[in-house]
């Protein structure tokens, strides 16, 4: 009676085991029908074209603005100013989130993409009121990279100082 008992507990655990691999292999199928495929080289090539004109862009704004007779660390500044203003235009008409789907980290990379990061949020949460929305929400994103950049190079600092002495 035991040994009926442990065997037919044996056959109910061989058929739990399989249910549950029935289980496991379609969740896996699911899971590789509803997960999209990429391209390395195609989006490598897209991040390339779309940060390349983004760079082609202003570097013909610096040769602009210096044939205005401005020195060329003041083009700089300005060029810039215009990147950064023409990156919160086209986020603030839905435009630059376009090219950044599209673009990848071409997009997000430079100032542009930095300028979007900080302009999208606040232009999400203008609902909320110019303190509650714009103020508080401006910075969620690009918050935390600012604050990585002046601490690192705080630490950066101390360590220069430091070794300096030495």
């Amino acid at each position: 009676m035991k040994q009926e008992r442990s065997s037919k507990s044996l056959r109910e655990e061989k058929e739990r085991e399989k249910v549950r691999t029935i289980q496991e292999n379609a969740y896996k199928k699911y899971v590789e029908k509803v997960t999209p495929t990429h391209s390395l080289g195609k989006n490598m090539s897209k991040a390339f074209l779309v940060g390349g004109i983004i760079c082609c862009i202003g570097q013909f704004i610096l040769n602009q603005v210096m044939l205005l007779g401005i020195d060329k660390e003041t083009a700089g500044s300005w060029t810039s100013l215009i990147l950064v203003f023409f990156s919160v235009l086209l986020t603030g008409f839905n435009l630059y989130p376009r090219i950044a789907k599209f673009g990848g980290a071409g997009a997000l990379v430079p100032i542009t993409g930095f300028a979007n990061s900080v302009a999208a949020p606040a232009i999400e949460f203008q609902k909320e009121g110019q303190v509650f929305g714009i103020g508080t929400r401006i910075f969620s994103i690009a918050g935390p990279v600012i604050l990585y950049g002046i601490f690192c190079s705080w630490v950066l600092g101390l360590f220069y100082w430091f070794f300096g002495m030495l």
